[in-house]
């Protein structure tokens, strides 16, 4: 079993800044994939962004190519979101999540090593709220 809990969202406003935390504890050693999902009201749960453990294969969702960045200390237990440029449409409640399994998952023309269907994840933490005003 794996705690996650994440931290840093907020109110900005449009093209404003907020990076996200989410800091696991448990047996992580067996959990390589860590994503970032968000949830709007009424609508399903999408993947943000998604890394393997070794911190050099991300991937991201189009819509957030170029402005998100995901990373991880592993010695810290903790995974980031920066999230920059933000839009009202990035709005939503994030979660962090923790996966055992790897592989090639891809979207289009993105490819991930890291599951990108939320089903396919074990832990999640509780949320943290992101709102961007216009």
């Amino acid at each position: 079993q794996v705690q996650l809990v994440e931290s840093g969202g907020g109110s900005v406003q449009t093209g404003g800044s907020l990076r996200l935390s989410c800091v696991a504890s448990g047996y992580t050693h067996n959990r390589p994939c860590m994503g970032w999902f968000r949830r709007e009201p009424g609508k399903e749960r999408e993947v943000v962004a998604t890394i393997y453990t070794g911190g050099d294969k991300t991937y991201y969702a189009d819509s957030v190519k170029g402005r998100f960045t995901v990373s991880r200390d592993n010695a810290k237990n903790t995974v980031y979101l920066e999230m920059n440029s933000l839009k009202p449409e990035d709005s939503a409640m994030y979660y962090c999540a923790a996966s055992r399994y790897t592989g090639t998952y891809c979207s289009g023309d993105s490819c991930s090593r890291c599951p990108i269907q939320d089903r396919t994840y074990s832990d999640w933490g509780q949320g943290t709220q992101v709102t961007v005003s216009s």
